[in-house]
């Protein structure tokens, strides 16, 4: 496990945070001073790292790709080195979503940063994107639009103040279409028309719902968006605004120069001028689409969401915990019932987490949640249901949640019952392997506990553990008369010896 550092108490004036992000084509960092809940930032880092244009024909991020990742992060980390490691939150995007060596990366840069990588849905990022967006701006009324251009993907979000309604990423990016459209930096019209009908493509899955929800008003967040509206700034096409015309405009010129490379604009810098007309091309498509006349754009973008996300968890206002509340309702969840095995499998935890080292925050959440959630999927059959959830956790847009943290959910939720699942536990990274399946072994025997769905007090029982070997004691004829409970002590009993571990009952 990662070394952790002190709880922070977000309320202490002046507490730091950082966040950073690794973005398919730049990777950004933000340190910022927690002050009367408003977040100041105090240190900004970017360097243009352009992951997804390291992909090879396989899908595989090349050496050299991962080494300039890897250099950057490295540079980042001498930055955090005082800063606490629960102070910090790195996310990445769609290059590693996309590489099959994503993971691999990943586990890299964790060594590097000392802290885990969270590679996040598309769903997610452009919640957090919106979420950074939102806090920038004017707390208005009214629904707005917000559209990030990426390396890899664009995120489009309507929502109205902090709260965003309809979320979608789609897989269209300035590096990607670069590569694809605009190679070598040639600056064409075929190019462009290729490049605009591509990405109209894409727009076609989101376009009718986008437009029967509606906004009034519409924002970019993005160096991509940001590097079109200093164009079009600096070629006196527009003040202050990206317009459909002066998009128009920004296009002719884009072609009548030709390549990027003799590209005139000295607000841009270099490595942003090589991706600029995949940029513009993709923004082109969007304004058609969506019959957007006229954009603003905001300084705040994913890694200020990061910030105000994590800010959030820490005044216990965890969208989490929403997201989950809300799984429970879609999928009709006995609450009470599940709130009883929550309720004994913390009584479980809190005895066995200082010889299990199990007092990570981290560990507490995961168990709570998988609670709740190991029984939706009910609604799909009760057969192997336990399977049917862990799809469900592993697969749904989860809010809030990173890839990981949904694989460990559902490697939770389908060994909650049965055979534990020997595969999925092989998938887990390294350093999270024992932990997990001793919260799956404590989540066990709380089911096992309330199979019955009574509403009767448990005895107090006790669990003591040591390293592999596990003593439950109830006390002195509570099992005569639970004959049930008693027989699923005995069938677990063989269960936990597949997994090496075992159990004692008396």
């Amino acid at each position: 496990m990662y070394e952790q550092s002190a709880t922070i108490d977000p309320n202490k004036p002046g507490a730091l945070m950082a966040a950073i992000d690794i973005g398919s084509n730049s990777f950004h960092m933000v340190v910022a001073r927690y002050v009367e809940g408003e977040l100041k930032p105090i240190d900004i880092m970017s360097e243009k790292v352009q992951l997804a244009s390291g992909m090879d024909d396989e899908g595989l991020l090349t050496p050299e790709a991962q080494q300039r990742g890897l250099d950057c992060l490295s540079r980042f980390a001498q930055r955090l080195t005082e800063l606490p490691r629960r102070s910090i939150r790195a996310v990445a995007t769609n290059a590693l979503r996309e590489a099959l060596n994503g993971d691999e990366f990943a586990q890299k840069a964790a060594q590097i940063l000392g802290l885990p990588i969270q590679i996040i849905a598309g769903h997610e990022e452009a919640r957090l994107i919106y979420l950074g967006v939102s806090h920038s701006l004017a707390d208005d009324s009214g629904k707005r639009l917000v559209i990030d251009i990426g390396g890899g993907s664009t995120e489009f979000i309507i929502g109205e103040r902090f709260e965003p309604q309809l979320l979608e990423s789609l897989q269209m990016g300035c590096v990607s279409f670069h590569e694809e459209f605009f190679l070598d930096g040639k600056i064409t019209e075929s190019g462009f028309y290729k490049a605009k009908m591509a990405a109209q493509q894409e727009l076609l899955s989101i376009r009718r719902n986008y437009k029967r929800l509606g906004w009034s008003s519409c924002v970019g967040s993005s160096g991509t968006i940001k590097a079109t509206l200093q164009a079009c700034t600096e070629l006196g096409l527009s003040n202050g605004m990206i317009t459909r015309e002066a998009l128009n405009k920004l296009k002719a010129h884009l072609l009548q120069v030709g390549h990027s490379d003799q590209l005139m604009l000295s607000t841009i810098k270099p490595e942003r001028k090589a991706v600029l007309p995949a940029g513009v091309a993709i923004l082109d498509a969007a304004f058609e689409s969506l019959d957007i006349d006229s954009m603003a754009f905001s300084d705040g973008a994913l890694r200020e969401g990061v910030l105000y996300d994590m800010a959030g968890r820490l005044r216990h206002e965890d969208v989490r915990e929403r997201t989950i509340n809300a799984l429970m309702q879609r999928y009709h969840i006995d609450s009470k019932h599940a709130y009883r095995i929550e309720a004994t499998a913390l009584i479980l935890l809190a005895q066995v987490k200082d010889a299990w080292q199990l007092n990570d925050p981290e560990f507490h959440d995961m168990l709570c949640w998988s609670a709740r959630t190991h029984e939706i999927g009910l609604t799909i059959s009760h057969n192997r249901y336990h399977r049917h959830s862990a799809y469900l956790l592993q697969h749904c847009d989860l809010a809030g949640f990173s890839h990981l943290e949904q694989q460990m959910l559902a490697f939770l939720a389908k060994g909650h019952r049965r055979k534990l699942p020997k595969d999925e536990y092989k998938t887990l990274p390294d350093e999270k392997r024992d932990a997990y399946l001793r919260l799956c072994l404590l989540l066990r025997l709380a089911v096992i506990f309330h199979r019955s769905r009574s509403k009767a007090r448990l005895p107090a029982f006790s669990l003591q553990v040591d390293g592999n070997k596990l003593h439950l004691s109830f006390p002195s004829g509570w099992l005569d008369h639970h004959p049930l409970t008693c027989a699923d002590l005995e069938n677990e009993s063989e269960f936990l010896k597949s997994m090496d571990y075992k159990l004692k009952v008396d």
